[in-house]
């Protein structure tokens, strides 16, 4: 019994240790950052002071350029400050569900899906596929995934709700036009809370063979894992890793967030402060439209902020509407 109480408070007293480094690290990059802004600052205040008393056509073109580029890196520090939430510094685990209609919102989640894995592809995150349901024909039916890297909670949360696809369907013989729906919801990925405590006498956990695509690398043991929590009714699973022993910890790990999560919806007494308001799947309620015909738009119903540029944004272009987002809310 003290052997196992020793090993828990070293592995709690490394996991401080952890968290420590990582306040040092971020400390460390706003000092770069603020010398990094003070020497630019000094750098366009000697280069405007010679500007005055030589006409440089060429000088004056390499100042005008670097001064744009230097007013995008000022709006993005400008960003981070409004990254002030509780959990915005940490990761994120998305859950992406398809709506009503089969193939088509199916297909749209899948799509999404894609949209978000090259969001992180372009800013340097790290997108692990958590748990997956193919859809019947394409797509998929839902699907988690957690997105690693600094401040990931904090831009993503802007996420949360439903979007809208209209497009030509490329299942529809009479190629009409469609509107399919997903919903995404956005969660922080919490490793440790000291105020919620999971007992193991209200999980229920259950075992399965993982699906696959086929082949000699399917799972033929009972490694993923689904776990419920009795008294939230919190439903969870895992089934990414080979090992039954990870997918159990990574189902923790998400219920853990799910409940924390839980707690401050109810501390808040506002549903819309963590998880924002997931609304039904359907016409009415999305965030976001993305529209493919007759023309190409896509538009945020809560900042009024749009963009005809689809391919862009489909590719992972996330960012001008994530930034309205925060100047917003």
């Amino acid at each position: 019994m003290q052997v196992a109480q020793q090993s828990d408070d070293f592995w709690k007293d490394l996991k401080r240790a952890e968290n420590v480094n990582k306040d040092v690290k971020k400390i460390e990059q706003k000092l770069k950052t603020v010398n990094e802004l003070t020497s630019k600052i000094g750098f366009f205040y000697e280069l405007s002071e010679l500007l005055q008393t030589d006409d440089d056509q060429i000088l004056f073109k390499q100042f005008t350029n670097d001064l744009k580029n230097f007013s995008v890196f000022v709006e993005n520090i400008y960003l981070t400050t409004l990254l002030k939430g509780k959990y915005d510094s940490l990761n994120a685990i998305l859950t992406i569900h398809s709506g009503a209609g089969g193939t088509e919102s199916q297909d749209w989640a899948q799509m999404l899906f894609r949209m978000y894995n090259r969001y992180a592809e372009r800013n340097g995150f790290k997108l692990n596929v958590i748990d997956n349901q193919d859809g019947e024909v394409v797509g998929i039916k839902s699907i988690s995934f957690e997105v690693l890297g600094e401040n990931v909670y904090g831009y993503l949360k802007s996420e949360k709700g439903v979007h809208r696809l209209v497009r030509i369907s490329p299942f529809d013989s009479n190629s009409r036009r469609h509107t399919s729906f997903a919903s995404v919801e956005v969660m922080p990925e919490i490793e440790s809370d000291t105020d919620v405590e999971i007992n193991s006498a209200d999980l229920k956990i259950d075992t399965y063979r993982s699906g696959g695509a086929g082949g000699q690398h399917v799972n033929k043991t009972d490694s993923a894992v689904r776990i419920t929590h009795l008294p939230s009714g919190i439903v969870v699973g895992c089934q990414s890793e080979r090992s039954q022993i990870q997918n159990r910890e990574n189902a923790l790990k998400i219920l853990k967030s799910k409940l924390v999560q839980l707690k401050e919806e109810e501390e808040a007494k506002n549903l819309n402060i963590i998880r924002g308001e997931i609304k039904k799947i359907e016409w009415g309620s999305q965030i976001r439209s993305y529209i493919f015909c007759p023309y190409t738009l896509v538009k945020d119903h809560r900042t009024e902020f749009e963009t005809p540029n689809i391919a862009d944004v489909m590719d992972g272009n996330l960012q001008d509407f994530i930034n309205e987002y925060l100047k917003k809310f």
